[in-house]
């Protein structure tokens, strides 16, 4: 397991940490302009300007970005023992690469999103750090607006990254063929050790919402709709109104096409919209939206939106409580199992059809690990006995509260990776390693076709991809 997870996993590690380094490093045609005005990038009679280590495209790394490397891996609990400058000058190159040709290939990544990204970021780094005074210090700036333009640019290039690691790797595909061969291929010794698992299946029921009480939501964000058509901004009522967690903080900011997973509700609104438009109220299963419309852009579009979900009465939550009750009362009584009972009374759609069974969003299979669950499920099944039903628990998450009662029909203990049991498991592992490879690919031809220049200081570094092209 352990040569297995080395070969599969440290590189993709190493790939999606290089995403969280907050280096200072700017794009050469703004902030650094200055610093290069008089030396053309193709220039070879000075390797190093300013601090300037390397030159990958329209990037640079400077000497400094190197040492906030290191800042940031202890900023994150990590150790500097073993890691050395050329490992995080590799690292640089690896993000600026993806950077410089995410730009070449038109990859769009819009200022709304990265103020957003940078209002949840500083969020949580002032909770860590105490004030924006030590902040700026921290990064050696000047200012707060000084510090707020050059992390905004960080970011941008951090999100330039991801999406074009994400467009790599979309591009993978694995069959059962390779999967079955990637398998035979791991010496018995090295099989993968897959820790103790559960499969839990639930019930659940949620309060009934009157229609007094949609009303009211409906008319709030009539409301709004008039107001924002009168002027007022969509973002700024966005961000102080909607109870959508993963938009409110971005203004209500969302890029879509008609193949991103959201609700057949909330894409048909959408998509029926002109650009400029704001849609009229609309129910989905999370409450009810209003759209705005900002920008189409072929089959893709930029919209806004405010979620609100109606308020649940303390007699609804009551009705609920009593119906889970009563449900529970008639499976412990063998009127009826828990799967037809999940089938034919449980109001979440999701899992229903599967007699309740909850399906791992990080695997796809039924099985969930016990060091890995999720610890509100883990606190509710863990010391539950095999086909032992949970009494009637009330969740409130992201601010809906239902009813669920859970139950554990299935115990897999501790084992060695099993071909046959452990399918999707393996399968995972096989694609992972897939995916490498591409990027292994991706590295060795752009780097060819990219202006990319280090100073000597560095080219004797064993960087892993060739990046001083011997």
């Amino acid at each position: 397991m352990k040569s297995i997870t080395n070969k599969v996993m440290l590189p993709f590690f190493l790939l999606f940490f290089s995403l969280t380094f907050v280096n200072a490093q700017e794009i050469i045609k703004d902030s650094v302009a200055k610093v290069v005005a008089k030396v053309p990038v193709s220039s070879t009679k000075k390797l190093k300007i300013d601090g300037v280590v390397a030159t990958v495209g329209d990037y640079i790394i400077l000497d400094s970005d190197i040492d906030k490397g290191f800042l940031e891996i202890k900023s994150q609990g990590g150790s500097t023992t073993d890691v050395t400058r050329c490992q995080v000058l590799g690292t640089l190159l690896e993000q600026k690469l993806y950077a410089h040709q995410a730009v070449q290939d038109s990859i769009i990544v819009s200022d709304a999103e990265v103020k957003g990204m940078m209002d949840e970021r500083l969020s949580y780094m002032l909770q860590q750090v105490g004030t924006m005074e030590k902040l700026v210090q921290y990064y050696q700036k000047d200012s707060e607006e000084e510090f707020r333009t050059y992390f905004f640019d960080v970011l941008k290039e951090q999100k330039l990254t991801g999406e074009m690691t994400k467009k790599i790797i979309d591009k993978v595909e694995i069959t059962p063929e390779e999967v079955r061969e990637f398998f035979k291929k791991i010496p018995v010794a090295d099989l993968p050790v897959f820790g103790a698992e559960l499969e839990v299946a639930q019930i659940v029921v949620k309060p009934k919402v009157t229609e007094e009480d949609k009303k009211r939501v409906i008319d709030k964000l009539n409301g709004f709709r008039k107001e924002c058509m009168e002027g007022a901004s969509f973002a700024t009522k966005a961000v102080l109104y909607s109870e959508d967690p993963g938009s409110s903080k971005n203004g209500g900011y969302y890029k879509m096409t008609r193949k991103t997973p959201f609700v057949k509700e909330f894409k048909d609104v959408a998509f029926s919209l002109a650009e400029g438009e704001i849609s009229e109220p609309f129910e989905t299963q999370y409450g009810f939206h209003i759209i705005y419309v900002e920008k189409i852009k072929g089959q893709e579009i930029e919209l806004r939106h405010i979620l609100i979900a109606p308020v649940v009465s303390q007699e609804s939550l009551k009705e609920a409580k009593e119906k889970i009750t009563l449900i529970r009362k008639k499976i412990l009584d063998k009127e009826i199992t828990f799967a037809e009972a999940a089938r034919t009374m449980s109001d979440e759609k999701e899992t229903r059809a599967n007699g309740g069974a909850l399906v791992n969003p990080k695997t796809q299979d039924t099985h969930f690990e016990l060091t890995n669950m999720d610890p509100s499920i883990y606190k509710q099944v863990s010391n539950l006995k095999d086909n032992e039903i949970s009494t009637p628990f009330l969740e409130d998450k992201e601010g809906k509260k239902y009813y669920k009662i859970m139950i554990v029909t299935n115990r897999i203990d501790s084992h060695t990776a099993d071909y046959a049991k452990d399918y999707i498991k393996i399968k995972d592992l096989a694609l992972k390693e897939k995916q490498i490879k591409a990027i292994a690919k991706w590295f060795d031809t752009k780097i060819k076709d990219t202006y990319i220049k280090i100073v000597d200081e560095y080219k004797d570094c064993a960087f892993t991809n060739n990046w001083v092209k011997k």
